[in-house]
């Protein structure tokens, strides 16, 4: 395996070639629809990307927010790059070692997907040739680049795509290391030592969405391709680990097709409605009730390469369908997966002759309401199995929730740079640098050596906060008197789990105010540790105050002596299970247990008191130990 990152951060100011502020909003004014096609760059050649996502004849829906303004819009040339933003840059490439360059020149990188309305998005080269040092690795960073952020996508249906123009312009720094990584697991390491690099600025913005990863990756025999738009940190081992087996698989597949001599697949595609008007079950008989057909090709040499469904591992019938779907139809049937139930093996070998396919033969079915649909999936299937015969395709691909991806595009290449003409050059100056290198932020593995000495937090706890982005807060509420401890607990365990559960409403983020009253309340017994969350979710969700969230929740201090009665009824109702189980019975009391309490007694002395008087208990009785 050799793989390489590209780290892309929000920064905390306003747009890149605008002074619209840098939010996100859910008020829409308005929508503008358009349509963009590729035009040639420079050297007037189609890049293989665009030319790709403008055959597909999407129309884009513009959803246009109160903080859009003409620029957003295409309808007004950009302003001059932001100083603020990319002094931030500048500020992430000298604590990457990088070197800046004498100009910046801001450059239009081709994109029709619809993510920006201009038909490109604007980026400049800040720095190259800086490095990180990563559990004992030195890794080095090729570029620093700034760049605006694209569109958000909000939906996706019947040919047209609906964006929504607040992030359009949010400043970005991509941070892209060169292809050192040799396993799922550094990647990982890389991608967070990064990130922490990223927030020490205190530049960033915070919140899901802010950063994004996009993973190369290639192995032996196979081709770079490249993940975008990575957000759950914690995923891209998997992301690598099956892109991994993807592309061993594909290698595979490739040495078995010429060990079968298998020609280039060219068709014909044959419509097979009437062969398949007795299939009696499935997507084929769906289409066909309603008037539409069913179309096939056959792929020589493929038949037990494109694998069943539940197969464990990535199966090549799934890359198949992926470039399928890009025109339009929801799915394809290939022969490896057939017969099935309403779908016989009397219909397989009617079809196997109509395409006149032999035993090492293969073929695909697609059923949709329209021919010309059809027949275009079909003529995708052929081209993504026409390349299988070299391996590995360039490709990009989106990743999905369960750590696999999806074919989304091929992979861009030179033909979409180009320069910016409506912005100017920037100069740096030798005077700037030495200034902005003069004021840097402390460096993530410095703050750890201070938490360490400081506040006595473990290498371990100090990369926990810095990799949650939380350094400054947890500063800000220990310099406000809270207890380290309380404070580390808040914020690496109980924010990220309230944060986590899932809710239609979005969560606001707590301020360093809130958060203090809420430790504060905690610290002076009004509710125990484990009633934080609903403590959180009352003054989040609900604007209640402290004091309020904490009634409302039912977290009322509990006495000592109530607790001990409820311990006491506890065991009253559990006396077959202290009889069969003795000490044993703890765990499961205890869960009892505080399910009636959490929130307001500490489950440490809890703990404490339920197994003196379990003790006791069994003494009296004369059970087992």
């Amino acid at each position: 395996m050799k793989a390489g990152l590209e780290v892309h951060q929000q920064l905390a100011t306003t747009k890149l070639f605008c002074p619209c502020p840098s939010e996100l909003s859910e008020q829409v004014e308005r929508t503008v629809r358009r349509r963009l096609r590729a035009t040639g760059g420079e050297t007037r050649a189609l890049d293989p990307a665009a030319k790709f996502e403008s055959a597909l004849g999407y129309s884009f829906l513009y959803e246009v927010v109160p903080t859009t303004c003409l620029v957003e819009l295409d309808e007004e040339p950009p302003h001059a790059i932001n100083p603020e933003a990319l002094d931030v840059a500048l500020t992430v490439s000298l604590l990457l070692h990088a070197a800046p360059i004498d100009e910046i020149l801001v450059m239009r990188k081709l994109v029709i997907d619809g993510s920006n309305t201009a038909g490109f998005q604007r980026t400049a080269l800040v720095a190259v040739g800086g490095w990180i040092d990563v559990g004992g690795h030195r890794i080095s960073i090729d570029t620093v680049c700034l760049e605006e952020d694209a569109a958000r996508k909000v939906s996706e249906a019947g040919g047209e795509v609906r964006y929504r123009l607040d992030r359009l312009g949010i400043p970005l720094v991509e941070v892209a290391t060169g292809p050192d990584l040799t396993s799922p697991e550094q990647v990982r390491d890389v991608a967070q030592a990064i990130g922490a690099l990223l927030r020490s600025t205190h530049r960033v913005r915070r919140g899901i969405g802010t950063i994004r990863e996009d993973l190369n990756l290639s192995i032996e025999g196979g081709t770079r391709i490249e993940i975008k738009g990575v957000q759950e940190l914690r995923l891209l081992p998997t992301y690598a680990d099956e892109e991994i087996a993807r592309q061993r698989l594909l290698v595979r597949i490739k040495e078995e097709l010429h060990r079968r001599q298998a020609p280039p697949p060219t068709g014909p595609i044959v419509d097979v409605s009437e062969l398949l008007k007795d299939v009696t079950a499935g997507p084929v008989r769906s289409v066909l009730k309603t008037g539409g057909v069913a179309m096939a090709v056959g792929l020589p040499g493929f038949h037990g390469l494109l694998g069943r469904p539940g197969e464990p591992g990535p199966r090549f019938g799934r890359e198949l369908a992926d470039y399928a779907r890009t025109t339009g139809v929801r799915g394809i049937l290939h022969s490896d997966e057939l017969p099935e139930e309403g779908f016989g093996a009397a219909h397989v070998e009617q079809l196997r002759n109509r395409l006149s396919l032999g035993k090492d033969d293969a073929f695909v079915l697609v059923a949709h309401a329209n021919s010309a649909k059809a027949t275009e999936a079909l003529r995708q299937v052929l081209q993504r199995a026409t390349a299988a015969l070299a391996g590995v395709p360039p490709e990009t691909r989106d990743p999905l929730p369960d750590g696999t991806s999806r074919f989304s595009r091929p992979l861009p290449g030179r033909d979409r740079m180009y320069p910016e003409t409506d912005v100017p050059p920037v100069p740096l100056s030798s005077e700037h640098l030495t200034k902005l290198g003069s004021h840097l932020p402390e460096r993530p593995e410095e703050t750890r050596a201070r938490f360490r000495e400081q506040f006595g937090l473990s290498d371990d706890v100090a990369a926990l906060l810095l990799q949650e982005g939380e350094a400054d807060r947890f500063e800000s509420l220990v310099r406000r008197g809270q207890p380290p401890a309380l404070v580390v607990r808040l914020l690496t365990h109980d924010l990220p789990a309230f944060a986590a559960t899932p809710r239609t409403e979005p969560v606001p983020e707590p301020s360093d105010d809130l958060l203090d009253s809420v430790l504060r309340a905690l610290s002076s017994g009004q509710f125990a540790k484990e009633g934080v969350q609903p403590v959180l979710e009352g003054v989040l969700l609900h604007k209640r105050s402290v004091d309020e969230a904490v009634m409302s929740a039912g977290l009322a201090p509990m006495s000592r002596p109530e607790l001990e009665a409820l311990v006491s009824g506890v065991l009253d109702r559990n006396e077959t299970l202290l009889r069969t189980r003795g000490r044993a019975a703890l765990s499961p009391l205890m869960g009892d247990l505080m399910r009636e309490v959490r929130g307001r007694r500490d489950g440490k002395e809890v703990a404490q008191v339920l197994e003196r008087a379990l003790i006791e208990r069994l003494e009296k009785m004369g059970g087992p130990p």
